[in-house]
C-alpha cells in the first residue's frame, strides 16, 4: 500500500525527498543547474569575448533551493562592468552606459526564455522525482 505524500513549496518537497533517501535532495542541485542551463547557453555567446574569460565564467551555480547564473569571478572581475557598466580605470576614464537593472547578458537571456526556464525547472523537479520513485499526480 502506498502512502500519499502532498508537497506544497520546495522546502518541503525537499525535506520528503531526504526522508525518503539522504542522496536526493542533491539531485535537486543537479536539477536547478540543468535549467539554468537554458539561460547560460543563451548569455554566453552574447558576452565580448576579446580573450574568452569573461565568456567562460558564464555558468550554472545553483544550490538545493535555488537556480542560479552567475558570471565573473577571480578570473574575470570586469564581468560586472561588461554586464552592468558604469566607469573604470585611471580617473573613472573609461565608461560604459550603466544598466543597473536589465544588463546586457544574464538578465536579457533570463526574460528572454523565461518559459522555457520554467519549463525546464519544472521537468526536471518532475524527473527527480520520479527517481525517488514518487508517483506525481
Amino acid at each position: 500500500m502506498s502512502e500519499a505524500i502532498k508537497v506544497e513549496g520546495l522546502s518541503q518537497f525537499r525535506r520528503s525527498l531526504k526522508a525518503l533517501d539522504s542522496e536526493l535532495p542533491k539531485a535537486l542541485r543537479m536539477a536547478f543547474n540543468e535549467a539554468a542551463n537554458i539561460v547560460v547557453d543563451d548569455a554566453k555567446p552574447r558576452v565580448p569575448h576579446r580573450s574568452g574569460k569573461a565568456r567562460g565564467t558564464v555558468r550554472a551555480q545553483s544550490t538545493q533551493s535555488k537556480a542560479r547564473v552567475k558570471g565573473g569571478g577571480r578570473k574575470a572581475p570586469y564581468y560586472p562592468w561588461l554586464d552592468f557598466g558604469g566607469r573604470v580605470g585611471r580617473k573613472n576614464s573609461v565608461k560604459r552606459p550603466y544598466l543597473p537593472k536589465e544588463g546586457r547578458y544574464i538578465y536579457v537571456a533570463f526574460n528572454n526564455n523565461k518559459r522555457r526556464f520554467g519549463e525546464g525547472l519544472q521537468d526536471a523537479l518532475l524527473s527527480v522525482a520520479r527517481r525517488a520513485g514518487l508517483e506525481i499526480t
